[in-house]
């Protein structure tokens, strides 16, 4: 996998962790290992207006996903075709550090694991997945909670 991150918010975060994560969450998805893959970390000021622009809404978001090729026939979930999607340019996921980190608190959790969630939730918008319906939802909640569970795993071994 090629996973670029693009830290512009002026806040420290564990880079490495979140190559990690991607490269664990599309490894999972049987996405191609020629895909690339950019993250892009923003400042709330910055994602205010990439929110407002793109999505029509004011102030600052957690992440946004901007796909950028779609998923060529034979790709997709594992178990949903005979092999990896073929390579492909995914697109963006942009993340708001400011925003995981005041969500993270709400949530009892440490912002890492609030960066990764959101990570995890572009991703898969990236790979064409929704919750607008209650049964997309499901689906995409459902295969999100699997994703970090798995993660959790390798990132901490016991």
């Amino acid at each position: 996998m090629s996973i670029e991150i693009n830290n512009e918010s002026g806040v420290e975060i564990d880079e490495e962790n979140l190559v990690a994560l991607a490269t664990h969450v599309l490894g999972e998805m049987g996405i191609n290992p020629l895909a690339e893959l950019s993250i892009v970390v923003v400042a709330e000021d910055a994602m205010a207006e990439l929110h407002e622009k793109w999505m029509g809404e004011p102030g600052p978001t957690d992440v946004l996903a901007f796909p950028m090729d779609e998923l060529r026939p034979g790709g997709g979930a594992r178990g949903e075709s005979e092999g990896p999607a073929d390579p492909a340019l995914l697109g963006d996921v942009v993340l708001c550090p400011a925003v995981a980190a005041r969500q993270a608190k709400d949530a009892g959790h440490d912002t890492r694991d609030e960066l990764e969630l959101l990570c995890t939730h572009g991703i898969l918008h990236l790979l064409g997945y929704d919750h607008a319906e209650p049964e997309e939802h499901k689906e995409m909640f459902g295969l999100q909670a699997q994703l970090l569970e798995s993660w959790q795993g390798v990132r901490d071994p016991r």
